[in-house]
């Protein structure tokens, strides 16, 4: 990538073909983005619901017209496969805006909940407005997925959207914004703005009504600081350090093969990769041999016949190869790829990588690696192995691998964990009925499911009485209504209902309120 102040020059990292020439988004037009967005928000939240909608349903058919295309861009821009790419970028967005067609109005309208008897005659109900603004910044790892889930959800509801997609992958942004305007949606309705650090910066100074984020750490504290000196809500979507747990009952055979593709897709730059791999010790030996025959058989390219692509990013290649490098110089021993001094340094392809003998000081035990390697530990017992899959500062996804469903759910339950999928890996962030956030540093909030959409709108509760009655028991005057309020309190709340006391304390402070 060759950048300059107001463009900048995308190379694929696979090919390192010139694909597209970015014009950036300067921090000076964030004003102009905020005013269209409060503009576009009078009328978009408003609409009918249904006339929404169909702007959701455009957008399904143009992707879906564009399938070819989208893919393409997704795979050069990332360096994925085109495998990749189709599956879980694209697929799941289809999936959640079918999801929304079908399912949004109903979670989104008005809700009748149950009201307190003492209050009979009264009903209650919990409204869903939307916030306003919403800023959006997302990764670069699944820059369509990543970017697309929260954009729809913050839409749906009435919110206008603010989208800063990475500046690492930016023809992919570039490319969801052309597919917005092909889908139609009104001007303002959601805005991309494309750049660095500093233009995010802007946006997030801006004050918009909702921040959701999706990145680093580090990059979630610092919005999340900011954010909170103006009482801005947010959701921070940040890192994970994913134990797989493989019990000695498991199908060794299936949880190699998951394993192989859970610590390997995307060449691993996944939040939900399978970064610690827990065996029980019986059969540890066994285990390593049935990955290293998977791998063995694994291909890298950039064609839709291979397995495996190359890194995104430069700087995350480095971050691999510091893990890769402590974790040799501190005793590991490397079953498959190759040693960090055999790399090609202008090769963006890293083989993937399986470790042995781990030992806990090592960096690729403790520190997202995010890339291409399969760190394998043994266990002695199954309390072993939940202690180490927990002892971590990240709690973003986890899965447990045995024939005994009973035992693998009693395992899951005791991780700390955002998600714990069982025989299968990662799957869990693409079902959209299920929230989908981490635990401890791996972020906060939840989205995705019910709660994922209305997590974008204020909850209003709104009680309703008809107003033909000229008073309530508990308004003024409070003279003589004591002892009634005592018996009615009494026969209620006590442990057998005695409604009988309980309905004439009720007449009794029905008469004394007329």
């Amino acid at each position: 990538m060759t950048k300059t102040k107001e463009h900048w020059d995308v190379y694929s990292p696979s090919t390192g073909e010139h694909i597209y020439t970015m014009n950036e988004t300067d921090v000076t037009e964030v004003d102009s983005f905020v005013a269209k967005s409060k503009q576009a928000f009078q009328t978009w939240s408003r609409m009918d619901f249904s006339k929404r909608l169909s702007y959701f349903a455009n957008l399904r058919n143009v992707i879906l017209q564009e399938l070819d295309q989208t893919t393409d861009v997704i795979a050069k821009d990332a360096g994925k496969v085109q495998m990749d790419a189709l599956v879980a970028d694209i697929m799941p967005v289809l999936d959640f805006l079918k999801f929304l067609e079908s399912s949004a109005e109903a979670i989104l309208r008005r809700q009748k909940v149950k009201t307190p008897i003492v209050f009979i005659g009264k009903k209650s109900y919990v409204e869903y407005m939307p916030r306003g603004i919403v800023l959006v910044i997302s990764p670069w790892n699944y820059p369509f997925q990543l970017s697309m889930i929260p954009i729809l959800s913050a839409l749906v509801s009435g919110n206008t959207v603010i989208a800063k997609p990475s500046e690492i992958t930016p023809y992919v942004g570039k490319y969801m914004e052309e597919l917005f305007e092909r889908a139609g949606f009104p001007e303002g309705v959601v805005q991309f703005a494309h750049g660095g650090k500093e233009l995010g910066g802007a946006l997030v100074a801006s004050k918009p009504d909702y921040i959701f984020f999706t990145g680093s750490v580090a990059t979630g504290k610092i919005i999340a600081k900011q954010a909170a000196e103006h009482l801005i809500p947010v959701t921070l979507e940040l890192g994970g350090k994913d134990p797989m747990i493989v019990c000695r009952d498991a199908n060794i055979e299936r949880a190699a093969k998951g394993a192989v593709w859970g610590a390997f897709t995307n060449s691993g730059q996944v939040c939900m990769s399978v970064e610690r791999l827990y065996v029980d010790e019986t059969i540890y030996e066994p285990f390593i041999s049935a990955v290293k025959k998977e791998v063995a058989a694994l291909t890298q390219g950039a064609s839709k016949e291979h397995d495996v692509g190359s890194m995104t990013f430069h700087t995350q290649v480095q971050i691999v190869k510091n893990h890769v490098n402590d974790a040799l110089v501190k005793g590991a021993v490397l079953e498959t790829g190759k040693n960090p001094t055999d790399w090609d340094e202008d090769s963006m392809f890293l083989q993937p990588m399986v470790l042995s003998s781990i030992t806990n000081d090592m960096k690729i035990v403790s520190e997202e690696t995010f890339g291409p390697i399969m760190p394998i530990i043994p266990f002695k017992d199954e309390q072993e192995a939940i202690y180490l899959a927990n002892k971590s500062e990240y709690g973003l996804n986890a899965s447990v691998w045995s024939n005994d469903i009973q035992r693998a759910n009693q395992i899951a339950s005791q991780l700390v964990s955002g998600a714990v999928i069982i025989n299968d890996v990662i799957i869990s962030v693409a079902n959209h009925h299920l929230p989908f956030g981490g635990a401890k540093q791996s972020g906060v909030g939840r989205y995705h499911g019910e709660q994922g959409l209305r997590m974008f709108c204020h909850e209003k509760a709104i009680m309703q009485d008809a107003g033909k009655k000229s008073n309530e028991i508990q308004w003024y005057p409070y003279n003589g209504k004591f002892d009634d309020f005592k018996n009615m309190i009494e026969a209620f709340y006590g442990n057998q209902r005695k409604w009988v006391r309980f309905l004439k304390s009720y007449l009794n402070l029905l008469k004394k309120s007329k």
